[in-house]
């Protein structure tokens, strides 16, 4: 199982089931998730709370984040967000790209669009290696 099947698997009982994600595609340059937005998602304004959209990139980032390191995790060590146009209820659509790694730390960009296409939010996050993959490391004999 992949880095990314792997954590599509277990993240029903965690925050990413909370929220309703789904799984697009993905590799270690470019992961795409989704959310059908409802009105639970919402702010008295009736538009998609800020929150769930910052949640959504920073979950889509980690994934390429780590996928990209080909490590177990990684943790956000900094985010920005830029919110462009109020999104609505319905689906929208996360894309996540690699913008530049170096030793433990990687950096990525992300933006949530709706279904035709408008820009609601964009944002940049660095993320650090907190888990090495477990190596082998049993001897024989």
């Amino acid at each position: 199982m992949g880095i990314l099947d792997k954590m599509v698997a277990e993240g029903n009982g965690r925050f990413w089931g909370f929220l309703g994600c789904r799984f697009i595609k993905g590799d270690g340059e470019e992961v795409q998730i989704a959310l059908t937005a409802g009105e639970h998602h919402t702010n008295s304004m009736g538009i998609i709370h800020g929150g769930v959209l910052t949640s959504l990139m920073d979950q889509c980032m980690g994934m390429v984040a780590t996928a990209a390191m080909a490590v177990d995790s990684c943790v956000t060590t900094n985010l920005n967000v830029h919110f462009l146009a109020p999104m609505k209820q319905g689906e929208l659509i996360v894309t996540s790209t690699i913008l530049h790694q170096a030793g433990r730390s990687v950096t990525a960009q992300s933006e949530v669009r709706d279904a035709s296409g408008t820009l609601g939010c964009m944002a940049t996050a660095t993320f650090r290696i907190a888990r090495v993959k477990a190596q082998n490391t049993e001897s024989q004999g």
